[in-house]
């Protein structure tokens, strides 16, 4: 019975799950290539091994890959504190919500292709408009969750804190902060995804290095297999971003409403 538990808790584990889990997909890619039987349109997993470490030896695939990280953390960092403090004023004062919900639903409803364009076109082919552009498209997003956090603070905490003549920053530190957290961290791990997705986008358009660029590169001469090996290599990047600080990050911030 003891070996059975032990054995069940094994297979439930999150890594083993999880580790699974990509392996079916793995298995579907292989199954799919397979039946297509045209390397020119799937390649086999295998057969990117070869194209993939002569781009690793050349510098081409460290270089993009460092320059789309760039600029995916000179992003998310401005379009998160930004969004997380609009959120949490929308939610706390009904004014301000009042004012800017439109504002917040025009750039929700705002097309992302749109949006880099018109930065694009307004103050040119640059870093600053790319930056620009993928943090107006995430603050929409963070402040929507943040503002539904701000709205779920409790009420009888905030009193407490009045009654103990807590001070903002006291305040704001062990009372709201703690309440914040899931919401943030929520914001924080859906953020960078749609985030990094943008930055492709922006960089496929006009920019002349990260892995959006190569893959509009790899496009223009139809090589299938350089398109996928400069995708799953920052992907395999994101997957270990997601494991190894935003999954944990979340479960402890999450830790004391369970406790």
């Amino acid at each position: 019975m003891d070996c059975s538990c032990a054995l069940s808790k094994t297979l439930q584990h999150p890594a083993l799950v999880r580790a699974v889990s990509l392996g079916l997909l793995l298995l579907l890619w292989i199954v799919a290539a397979e039946l297509t039987a045209d390397a020119s349109v799937l390649p086999r997993p295998l057969a990117l091994w070869t194209p993939f470490t002569e781009a690793v030896a050349s510098g081409a695939l460290p270089y993009h890959l460092g320059m789309t990280l760039w600029r995916v953390v000179c992003a998310f960092v401005p379009a998160m504190a930004i969004g997380v403090a609009l959120g949490y004023l929308m939610g706390r004062v009904p004014a301000v919500d009042q004012w800017l919900d439109p504002w917040l639903v025009v750039f929700l409803n705002l097309p992302a292709l749109v949006l880099i364009v018109l930065c694009y076109l307004w103050i040119g082919l640059n870093e600053t408009a790319a930056i620009i552009a993928v943090v107006l498209n995430k603050i929409p997003n963070v402040a929507t969750i943040l503002r539904e956090g701000a709205r779920a603070l409790d009420s009888n905490l905030d009193a407490m804190a009045k009654v103990y003549r807590m001070r903002s920053l006291a305040r704001l530190r062990h009372v709201v902060m703690p309440q914040l957290a899931p919401f943030i961290a929520g914001a924080a791990r859906s953020g960078i995804a749609v985030i990094w997705k943008i930055v492709l986008v922006v960089e496929f358009l006009g920019r002349s290095s990260g892995i959006g660029f190569q893959i509009h590169f790899y496009f223009q001469l139809f090589d299938v297999a350089m398109v996928l090996v400069y995708a799953l290599s920052f992907i395999g990047v994101m997957l270990l971003v997601e494991a190894l600080i935003l999954q944990p990050s979340e479960r402890r911030v999450r830790r004391w409403r369970t406790a």
